[in-house]
């Protein structure tokens, strides 16, 4: 006997900390869901969860990020999925599509989680020092069923500031394995698909406004955790990141920060044998990649047995 999902039996939730577009998109997303919660300003992403599923009246509740814009069309998702689908220990995971760089994977997308696992859970802030696995992130300690479907869209680059905190998240994590920092041979050796999709944040977004931060972010992010000794805890705590945009912007501006890229580009190529350009693509050639680039699939979708 299959086990069917409605997106809209349960509680939506719109998450957000301190997103500079974070009104605009919240009302934005009033407008297409009435009935929405809203969890704002809370410290640290395990207790930004927790508040949200300490406030749901539904069994699993669905997140959406505060750079997020929704497709109204999810609104009308079903999804059947097998029978041996553990539903109560599994986050429903769809993608969202960056529009700095294109890239369409789990990062910034919409997920539906299972209440009491929330509740339950010990990630980030929370996370064991002894579990290395969960200290900047859900993905390692949480399953996820991972659908193929896109249906929103990530505009992290409102400002130059939340473009820069984007991609140098991502350039520290897609770094990792599983969470953890590793040497240059084992970096190798990592997900093809995150290799990919670390290097795509460090080389496109110049025709997108403030896709130049993101890109210098994410060869920050990448240089920091690879080339030398600093914490990536810190990754997952924004006052901190905030304090390190201050001193990032007090040193590089709209006519100096491509220079700073092509100097971590260097570095990158040459001790982290990364296999990127020194100079990023031009805005004529980023525009070019949006358009061609196709994104892999995440996975084969063997729970589910139908869906609309």
């Amino acid at each position: 006997m299959t086990k069917k999902f409605y997106v809209r039996d349960h509680d939506v939730f719109y998450l957000s900390y301190d997103e500079p577009n974070a009104e605009k998109n919240y009302a934005d997303i009033c407008n297409k869901i009435p009935w929405v919660k809203r969890v704002h300003g809370v410290e640290g992403s395990d207790a930004a969860h927790k508040a949200c599923a300490e406030q749901t009246e539904t069994e699993r509740f669905t997140t959406v990020d505060g750079d997020n814009i929704i497709n109204p069309k999810w609104l009308d998702v079903e999804i059947e999925f097998d029978e041996k689908t553990d539903l109560a220990n599994s986050v429903i995971s769809w993608c969202g599509y960056n529009v700095v760089n294109g890239l369409i994977y789990g990062n910034g997308g919409l997920k539906c989680w299972p209440k009491q696992y929330v509740l339950d859970m010990k990630t980030h802030e929370n996370a064991d020092p002894n579990d290395p696995h969960s200290q900047i992130d859900f993905c390692w300690d949480i399953r996820y069923l991972q659908t193929n479907q896109t249906y929103s869209d990530v505009y992290n680059n409102y400002t130059p500031a939340q473009s820069w905190r984007a991609g140098f998240r991502e350039g520290v994590k897609m770094s990792l394995d599983r969470g953890v920092r590793v040497n240059i041979n084992d970096f190798k050796k990592n997900h093809w698909k995150n290799l990919n999709r670390m290097y795509i944040w460090q080389m496109v977004g110049s025709d997108i406004e403030n896709g130049i931060w993101a890109i210098y972010g994410a060869r920050l992010g990448t240089y920091m955790t690879m080339c030398t000794d600093w914490d990536i805890v810190h990754t997952r705590d924004f006052k901190y990141l905030n304090n390190m945009w201050e001193e990032q912007s007090a040193k590089f501006n709209s006519n100096n920060i491509e220079d700073e890229i092509k100097r971590l580009g260097e570095i990158l190529v040459n001790e982290v044998e990364i296999p990127i350009g020194i100079n990023p693509l031009t805005a004529t050639q980023s525009k070019f990649f949006k358009q061609v680039y196709q994104n892999p699939i995440r996975g084969v979708e063997s729970f589910i047995v139908k869906k609309n």
